[in-house]
Protein backbone atom coordinates (compact mmCIF):
# COMPACT_ATOMS: atom_id res chain seq x y z
CA UNK A 1 0.00 0.00 0.00
CA UNK A 2 1.09 3.66 -0.78
CA UNK A 3 1.73 5.24 2.70
CA UNK A 4 2.76 8.47 1.94
CA UNK A 5 3.35 9.71 5.45
CA UNK A 6 2.86 8.62 8.93
CA UNK A 7 -0.03 7.32 10.36
CA UNK A 8 -2.49 9.55 11.89
CA UNK A 9 -4.25 8.56 15.33
CA UNK A 10 -7.61 8.79 14.44
CA UNK A 11 -9.52 6.13 11.63
CA UNK A 12 -10.47 6.10 8.06
CA UNK A 13 -13.69 6.30 8.48
CA UNK A 14 -13.59 8.92 11.00
CA UNK A 15 -11.18 11.53 9.06
CA UNK A 16 -13.64 10.98 6.18
CA UNK A 17 -16.42 11.80 8.58
CA UNK A 18 -15.04 14.70 9.45
CA UNK A 19 -13.56 16.11 6.42
CA UNK A 20 -16.98 15.79 5.24
CA UNK A 21 -18.68 17.68 8.11
CA UNK A 22 -16.55 20.68 7.58
CA UNK A 23 -16.77 20.73 3.86
CA UNK A 24 -20.59 20.24 4.90
CA UNK A 25 -20.85 23.56 6.50
CA UNK A 26 -20.67 25.38 3.31
CA UNK A 27 -23.91 23.62 1.69
CA UNK A 28 -25.46 23.81 5.32
CA UNK A 29 -24.96 27.34 5.10
CA UNK A 30 -26.22 28.01 1.83
CA UNK A 31 -28.95 25.24 1.43
CA UNK A 32 -30.47 25.73 4.66
CA UNK A 33 -32.17 29.05 3.51
CA UNK A 34 -32.65 28.15 0.12
CA UNK A 35 -36.30 27.88 1.40
CA UNK A 36 -36.47 31.46 3.14
CA UNK A 37 -34.51 33.37 0.65
CA UNK A 38 -37.86 35.38 -0.43
CA UNK A 39 -39.29 35.99 3.27
CA UNK A 40 -35.14 37.13 4.15
CA UNK A 41 -35.28 39.37 1.27
CA UNK A 42 -38.91 41.03 2.57
CA UNK A 43 -38.21 41.35 5.60
CA UNK A 44 -34.95 42.67 5.20
CA UNK A 45 -36.20 45.40 2.73
CA UNK A 46 -34.87 43.73 -0.48
CA UNK A 47 -35.44 46.10 -3.41
CA UNK A 48 -35.77 43.67 -6.42
CA UNK A 49 -36.78 40.00 -5.84
CA UNK A 50 -33.77 38.35 -7.57
CA UNK A 51 -31.68 40.61 -4.67
CA UNK A 52 -32.33 37.97 -2.25
CA UNK A 53 -29.97 35.27 -4.48
CA UNK A 54 -26.90 37.52 -3.12
CA UNK A 55 -27.54 36.19 0.07
CA UNK A 56 -26.59 33.09 -1.34
CA UNK A 57 -23.92 34.55 -4.06
CA UNK A 58 -22.22 36.80 -1.55
CA UNK A 59 -21.09 33.91 0.82
CA UNK A 60 -19.34 32.56 -2.41
CA UNK A 61 -17.36 36.03 -2.72
CA UNK A 62 -15.86 35.64 0.88
CA UNK A 63 -15.28 32.37 0.23
CA UNK A 64 -12.81 33.40 -2.87
CA UNK A 65 -11.19 36.10 -0.82
CA UNK A 66 -10.89 33.61 1.89
CA UNK A 67 -8.69 31.30 0.60
CA UNK A 68 -6.49 32.99 -0.71
CA UNK A 69 -5.00 33.21 3.00
CA UNK A 70 -5.45 30.10 4.98
CA UNK A 71 -3.41 27.51 2.21
CA UNK A 72 -0.03 29.62 3.07
CA UNK A 73 -0.97 30.14 6.50
CA UNK A 74 -1.62 26.70 7.03
CA UNK A 75 1.44 26.40 5.63
CA UNK A 76 3.30 28.34 8.50
CA UNK A 77 1.03 27.37 11.15
CA UNK A 78 -0.50 24.49 10.63
CA UNK A 79 -3.50 22.91 9.38
CA UNK A 80 -5.54 23.31 12.63
CA UNK A 81 -4.91 26.91 13.51
CA UNK A 82 -5.37 28.43 10.23
CA UNK A 83 -8.74 26.35 10.71
CA UNK A 84 -9.54 27.51 14.19
CA UNK A 85 -9.14 31.37 12.38
CA UNK A 86 -11.66 30.04 10.04
CA UNK A 87 -14.43 28.82 12.37
CA UNK A 88 -13.99 32.57 14.44
CA UNK A 89 -14.73 33.96 11.51
CA UNK A 90 -17.67 32.02 10.73
CA UNK A 91 -19.55 32.19 13.89
CA UNK A 92 -19.08 35.66 13.67
CA UNK A 93 -20.64 36.01 10.91
CA UNK A 94 -23.84 33.65 11.46
CA UNK A 95 -23.85 36.11 14.69
CA UNK A 96 -24.34 39.28 12.54
CA UNK A 97 -27.17 37.57 10.05
CA UNK A 98 -28.66 35.96 12.85
CA UNK A 99 -29.33 39.76 14.48
CA UNK A 100 -29.26 41.02 10.62
CA UNK A 101 -31.74 44.35 10.49
CA UNK A 102 -31.35 44.93 6.69
CA UNK A 103 -30.20 43.51 4.06
CA UNK A 104 -26.79 45.00 4.03
CA UNK A 105 -26.20 43.45 7.45
CA UNK A 106 -27.51 40.76 6.05
CA UNK A 107 -24.93 40.44 3.57
CA UNK A 108 -21.65 41.77 5.59
CA UNK A 109 -22.69 38.68 8.08
CA UNK A 110 -22.88 36.21 5.05
CA UNK A 111 -19.94 37.78 3.54
CA UNK A 112 -17.72 36.85 7.04
CA UNK A 113 -19.55 33.20 6.91
CA UNK A 114 -18.20 32.60 3.17
CA UNK A 115 -15.10 34.46 4.93
CA UNK A 116 -14.44 32.01 7.58
CA UNK A 117 -15.56 29.14 5.89
CA UNK A 118 -12.66 29.31 3.26
CA UNK A 119 -10.74 28.24 6.26
CA UNK A 120 -11.97 24.23 6.88
CA UNK A 121 -12.92 24.38 2.96
CA UNK A 122 -9.01 24.87 1.66
CA UNK A 123 -7.46 23.77 4.60
CA UNK A 124 -9.67 20.42 3.56
CA UNK A 125 -7.82 19.97 0.27
CA UNK A 126 -4.10 20.36 1.79
CA UNK A 127 -4.93 17.84 5.22
CA UNK A 128 -5.94 15.09 2.57
CA UNK A 129 -2.97 15.87 0.12
CA UNK A 130 -0.88 15.96 3.58
CA UNK A 131 -2.08 11.98 3.51
CA UNK A 132 -2.89 10.97 0.14
CA UNK A 133 -2.09 11.19 -3.57
CA UNK A 134 -2.89 10.14 -6.95
CA UNK A 135 -6.20 7.62 -7.37
CA UNK A 136 -6.05 7.70 -3.45
CA UNK A 137 -6.90 11.08 -3.12
CA UNK A 138 -9.45 11.21 -5.53
CA UNK A 139 -11.05 8.09 -3.73
CA UNK A 140 -10.99 10.78 -0.92
CA UNK A 141 -12.11 13.48 -2.24
CA UNK A 142 -14.82 11.21 -3.62
CA UNK A 143 -16.30 9.86 -0.11
CA UNK A 144 -16.12 13.33 1.33
CA UNK A 145 -18.39 14.76 -1.25
CA UNK A 146 -20.33 11.54 -1.05
CA UNK A 147 -21.18 12.33 2.58
CA UNK A 148 -20.96 15.86 1.70
CA UNK A 149 -23.56 16.02 -0.66
CA UNK A 150 -26.20 14.01 1.47
CA UNK A 151 -26.45 17.59 3.74
CA UNK A 152 -27.94 20.12 0.54
CA UNK A 153 -30.20 17.11 0.50
CA UNK A 154 -31.18 17.48 3.65
CA UNK A 155 -30.32 20.77 4.12
CA UNK A 156 -33.57 22.64 2.34
CA UNK A 157 -35.83 20.74 4.13
CA UNK A 158 -34.31 21.65 7.29
CA UNK A 159 -34.82 25.41 6.55
CA UNK A 160 -38.23 24.68 6.09
CA UNK A 161 -38.80 22.69 8.68
CA UNK A 162 -37.91 26.04 11.02
CA UNK A 163 -39.92 27.93 8.94
CA UNK A 164 -42.84 26.34 10.12
CA UNK A 165 -42.03 26.25 13.47
CA UNK A 166 -40.17 29.19 14.15
CA UNK A 167 -38.78 32.77 12.19
CA UNK A 168 -35.55 32.56 9.42
CA UNK A 169 -33.61 34.00 12.07
CA UNK A 170 -33.77 30.20 13.68
CA UNK A 171 -31.96 28.75 10.42
CA UNK A 172 -28.52 30.95 11.85
CA UNK A 173 -29.36 30.10 15.14
CA UNK A 174 -28.94 26.26 14.00
CA UNK A 175 -25.84 27.02 11.79
CA UNK A 176 -23.98 28.86 14.65
CA UNK A 177 -24.87 25.54 16.91
CA UNK A 178 -23.84 23.45 14.27
CA UNK A 179 -20.70 25.36 13.76
CA UNK A 180 -19.56 25.14 17.39
CA UNK A 181 -20.14 21.85 17.67
CA UNK A 182 -18.25 20.75 14.95
CA UNK A 183 -15.01 22.80 16.10
CA UNK A 184 -15.46 20.99 19.20
CA UNK A 185 -14.88 17.62 17.41
CA UNK A 186 -11.82 18.53 15.41
CA UNK A 187 -10.05 20.40 18.46
CA UNK A 188 -11.27 17.02 20.34
CA UNK A 189 -9.64 14.27 17.47
CA UNK A 190 -7.75 15.62 14.77
CA UNK A 191 -3.93 15.28 15.12
CA UNK A 192 -1.96 17.72 13.33
CA UNK A 193 -1.03 16.54 9.67
CA UNK A 194 1.51 19.05 9.31
CA UNK A 195 4.34 18.12 11.49
CA UNK A 196 6.76 20.94 12.45
CA UNK A 197 9.72 19.81 10.14
CA UNK A 198 7.74 20.13 7.24
CA UNK A 199 6.20 23.70 7.76
CA UNK A 200 7.26 27.15 5.82
CA UNK A 201 7.88 30.18 6.93
CA UNK A 202 5.31 32.75 5.76
CA UNK A 203 6.47 34.79 2.73
CA UNK A 204 4.78 37.30 0.37
CA UNK A 205 7.49 36.23 -2.18
CA UNK A 206 6.62 32.62 -1.42
CA UNK A 207 2.79 33.22 -2.19
CA UNK A 208 3.73 34.94 -5.25
CA UNK A 209 5.83 32.60 -6.51
CA UNK A 210 3.31 29.88 -5.48
CA UNK A 211 0.79 32.20 -7.80
CA UNK A 212 3.07 31.70 -11.05
CA UNK A 213 3.66 27.97 -10.28
CA UNK A 214 0.29 26.72 -10.29
CA UNK A 215 -1.16 29.83 -12.63
CA UNK A 216 1.95 28.58 -15.35
CA UNK A 217 1.36 24.69 -14.65
CA UNK A 218 -1.00 23.73 -17.60
CA UNK A 219 -2.59 20.72 -15.75
CA UNK A 220 -3.16 22.72 -12.59
CA UNK A 221 -4.29 25.74 -14.22
CA UNK A 222 -6.30 24.00 -16.95
CA UNK A 223 -8.30 22.12 -13.99
CA UNK A 224 -8.62 24.50 -11.60
CA UNK A 225 -10.35 26.47 -14.72
CA UNK A 226 -12.95 23.72 -15.40
CA UNK A 227 -13.13 23.63 -12.07
CA UNK A 228 -14.28 27.33 -11.66
CA UNK A 229 -16.72 26.71 -15.02
CA UNK A 230 -18.02 23.97 -13.35
CA UNK A 231 -19.16 25.79 -10.49
CA UNK A 232 -20.23 29.10 -12.10
CA UNK A 233 -23.05 26.70 -13.70
CA UNK A 234 -24.09 25.16 -10.46
CA UNK A 235 -23.68 28.73 -8.52
CA UNK A 236 -26.13 30.34 -10.84
CA UNK A 237 -28.86 26.99 -10.90
CA UNK A 238 -28.00 27.11 -6.97
CA UNK A 239 -29.33 30.55 -6.68
CA UNK A 240 -32.15 30.45 -9.10
CA UNK A 241 -33.41 26.78 -7.59
CA UNK A 242 -35.64 28.35 -5.33
CA UNK A 243 -37.47 30.22 -7.11
CA UNK A 244 -37.33 28.13 -10.66
CA UNK A 245 -39.28 25.39 -8.38
CA UNK A 246 -41.27 27.08 -5.54
CA UNK A 247 -42.36 30.13 -8.24
CA UNK A 248 -42.47 29.14 -11.62
CA UNK A 249 -43.43 25.55 -11.12
CA UNK A 250 -45.37 25.88 -8.38
CA UNK A 251 -44.19 23.10 -5.95
CA UNK A 252 -44.26 25.27 -2.37
CA UNK A 253 -43.37 23.61 0.28
CA UNK A 254 -42.24 20.68 -1.93
CA UNK A 255 -39.58 22.43 -2.92
CA UNK A 256 -36.91 20.58 -0.87
CA UNK A 257 -38.05 17.34 -1.56
CA UNK A 258 -36.86 18.03 -5.67
CA UNK A 259 -33.99 19.71 -4.45
CA UNK A 260 -32.96 16.60 -2.45
CA UNK A 261 -33.23 14.07 -5.25
CA UNK A 262 -31.09 16.39 -7.56
CA UNK A 263 -28.56 16.95 -4.61
CA UNK A 264 -28.62 12.95 -4.61
CA UNK A 265 -27.37 12.69 -7.87
CA UNK A 266 -23.93 14.38 -7.14
CA UNK A 267 -23.82 12.14 -3.91
CA UNK A 268 -24.17 9.03 -5.86
CA UNK A 269 -21.93 10.64 -8.90
CA UNK A 270 -19.33 10.91 -6.18
CA UNK A 271 -19.71 7.88 -4.42
CA UNK A 272 -19.59 5.59 -7.69
CA UNK A 273 -16.38 8.27 -8.71
CA UNK A 274 -15.04 6.98 -5.28
CA UNK A 275 -15.37 3.11 -6.72
CA UNK A 276 -15.10 3.60 -10.15
CA UNK A 277 -11.49 5.99 -10.05
CA UNK A 278 -9.37 3.02 -9.06
CA UNK A 279 -9.73 1.18 -11.88
CA UNK A 280 -10.84 3.68 -14.71
CA UNK A 281 -8.25 6.51 -14.12
CA UNK A 282 -9.15 10.23 -13.21
CA UNK A 283 -8.59 11.06 -16.83
CA UNK A 284 -10.72 8.11 -18.20
CA UNK A 285 -14.05 8.95 -16.42
CA UNK A 286 -13.57 13.01 -16.18
CA UNK A 287 -13.22 12.79 -20.01
CA UNK A 288 -16.82 10.77 -20.53
CA UNK A 289 -18.38 13.00 -18.11
CA UNK A 290 -17.66 15.99 -20.00
CA UNK A 291 -18.29 14.56 -23.35
CA UNK A 292 -21.87 13.23 -21.88
CA UNK A 293 -22.85 16.57 -19.73
CA UNK A 294 -22.03 18.71 -22.74
CA UNK A 295 -23.76 16.41 -25.44
CA UNK A 296 -27.44 16.68 -23.03
CA UNK A 297 -26.56 20.47 -21.85
CA UNK A 298 -26.64 21.50 -26.11
CA UNK A 299 -29.92 19.28 -26.94
CA UNK A 300 -32.07 20.27 -23.78
CA UNK A 301 -31.44 23.76 -24.64
CA UNK A 302 -32.42 23.68 -27.76
CA UNK A 303 -35.40 21.78 -26.65
CA UNK A 304 -35.54 24.89 -23.87
CA UNK A 305 -35.77 27.61 -26.19
CA UNK A 306 -38.31 25.66 -28.82
CA UNK A 307 -40.78 25.84 -25.63
CA UNK A 308 -40.08 29.56 -24.57
CA UNK A 309 -37.89 28.18 -21.58
CA UNK A 310 -40.83 26.50 -19.78
CA UNK A 311 -40.11 22.60 -20.14
CA UNK A 312 -42.30 20.41 -18.22
CA UNK A 313 -41.40 19.71 -14.87
CA UNK A 314 -40.57 16.07 -15.75
CA UNK A 315 -38.10 16.85 -18.63
CA UNK A 316 -36.15 19.83 -16.35
CA UNK A 317 -35.58 16.64 -13.61
CA UNK A 318 -34.26 14.35 -15.75
CA UNK A 319 -31.90 16.95 -17.62
CA UNK A 320 -31.07 18.12 -14.35
CA UNK A 321 -30.48 14.70 -12.65
CA UNK A 322 -28.02 13.80 -15.80
CA UNK A 323 -25.94 17.19 -15.55
CA UNK A 324 -25.67 16.99 -11.73
CA UNK A 325 -24.35 12.96 -12.14
CA UNK A 326 -21.81 14.02 -14.69
CA UNK A 327 -20.49 17.06 -12.36
CA UNK A 328 -20.18 14.96 -9.48
CA UNK A 329 -17.96 12.66 -11.09
CA UNK A 330 -15.49 15.68 -12.30
CA UNK A 331 -15.41 17.56 -9.41
CA UNK A 332 -13.62 15.18 -7.20
CA UNK A 333 -11.05 14.27 -10.29
CA UNK A 334 -10.81 17.54 -11.29
CA UNK A 335 -9.61 18.71 -7.71
CA UNK A 336 -7.55 15.80 -7.50
CA UNK A 337 -5.76 15.98 -10.93
CA UNK A 338 -5.31 20.06 -10.08
CA UNK A 339 -3.58 19.30 -6.64
CA UNK A 340 -1.30 16.41 -8.25
CA UNK A 341 1.89 18.85 -9.12
CA UNK A 342 1.43 20.82 -6.38
CA UNK A 343 2.00 18.16 -3.33
CA UNK A 344 4.86 20.24 -2.44
CA UNK A 345 2.97 23.14 -1.68
CA UNK A 346 -0.05 21.65 -1.14
CA UNK A 347 -1.18 24.59 1.45
CA UNK A 348 -0.73 27.50 -1.18
CA UNK A 349 -1.68 25.10 -3.81
CA UNK A 350 -4.76 24.43 -2.57
CA UNK A 351 -5.78 27.88 -1.81
CA UNK A 352 -4.59 29.17 -5.16
CA UNK A 353 -7.02 26.18 -6.63
CA UNK A 354 -9.68 27.69 -4.76
CA UNK A 355 -9.67 31.36 -5.02
CA UNK A 356 -8.75 31.24 -8.73
CA UNK A 357 -12.07 29.13 -9.29
CA UNK A 358 -14.24 30.87 -7.13
CA UNK A 359 -13.14 34.21 -8.26
CA UNK A 360 -14.51 32.86 -12.04
CA UNK A 361 -17.52 31.00 -10.48
CA UNK A 362 -18.76 33.95 -8.15
CA UNK A 363 -19.21 36.61 -10.75
CA UNK A 364 -20.64 33.86 -13.63
CA UNK A 365 -22.34 32.40 -11.09
CA UNK A 366 -24.48 35.95 -10.19
CA UNK A 367 -24.27 36.85 -13.70
CA UNK A 368 -26.92 33.61 -14.59
CA UNK A 369 -28.44 33.87 -11.07
CA UNK A 370 -29.89 37.74 -11.99
CA UNK A 371 -30.45 36.80 -15.14
CA UNK A 372 -33.81 34.97 -14.14
CA UNK A 373 -36.72 36.06 -16.11
CA UNK A 374 -39.16 33.36 -15.09
CA UNK A 375 -37.91 31.10 -17.59
CA UNK A 376 -34.94 28.06 -17.41
CA UNK A 377 -33.45 29.61 -20.60
CA UNK A 378 -30.58 31.70 -18.10
CA UNK A 379 -29.56 28.39 -15.58
CA UNK A 380 -29.48 26.01 -18.78
CA UNK A 381 -27.78 28.49 -20.48
CA UNK A 382 -25.14 28.41 -18.03
CA UNK A 383 -24.91 24.70 -17.94
CA UNK A 384 -24.43 24.34 -21.82
CA UNK A 385 -21.92 27.35 -22.03
CA UNK A 386 -19.84 25.96 -19.59
CA UNK A 387 -20.12 22.47 -20.83
CA UNK A 388 -18.47 23.78 -24.08
CA UNK A 389 -15.98 25.69 -21.95
CA UNK A 390 -14.73 23.03 -20.37
CA UNK A 391 -14.16 20.57 -23.10
CA UNK A 392 -11.93 23.33 -24.64
CA UNK A 393 -10.09 23.10 -21.66
CA UNK A 394 -9.66 20.25 -20.81
CA UNK A 395 -8.68 19.25 -24.10
CA UNK A 396 -5.63 21.84 -23.90
CA UNK A 397 -4.83 20.76 -21.03
CA UNK A 398 -5.05 16.84 -22.68
CA UNK A 399 -3.80 17.63 -25.80
CA UNK A 400 -0.15 18.21 -25.04
CA UNK A 401 0.66 14.71 -24.80
CA UNK A 402 2.50 15.15 -21.13
CA UNK A 403 2.06 11.77 -19.09
CA UNK A 404 1.56 13.63 -15.74
CA UNK A 405 1.29 11.96 -12.39
CA UNK A 406 -2.32 11.67 -12.54
CA UNK A 407 -2.30 8.83 -14.69
CA UNK A 408 0.46 6.22 -12.97
CA UNK A 409 -2.49 4.48 -11.38
CA UNK A 410 -1.73 3.82 -7.79
CA UNK A 411 -4.61 1.68 -6.37
CA UNK A 412 -4.29 2.22 -2.70
CA UNK A 413 -3.17 4.86 -0.16
CA UNK A 414 -3.28 5.09 3.45
CA UNK A 415 -2.98 7.94 6.41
Amino acid sequence: MNQKREPAAISFGEFVAMMALMQSLVALSIDAMLPALTEIGQDLGAKEVNDSQLIVSILFLGLAFGQGVYGPLSDTTGRKPAIYLGFSLFLTGCVLSLFATDLTMMLSGRFLQGLGLAGPRSVIVAIIRDQYEGPAMARVMSFVMTIFIFVPAIAPTLGQGILLVAHWRAIFAALLGCGILTLIWLVLRLPETLTADRRIPFSLMRIKRAIQEVCSHRVSLGYTISLGLISSAFLGYLSSAQQIFQKQYKLGTMFPLYFAILALCIGSASFANGRLVMRFGMQHLSRWSKRISTVISLLFFLYVLSVGGQPPLWSMMAYMMAILFCFGIMYGNLNAMAMEPLGHIAGVGSAVMGALSTLISVPCGILIGHSYNGTVIPVIGGFTISGVLIVAVMHWVESKGDKTSTEQENPEGML
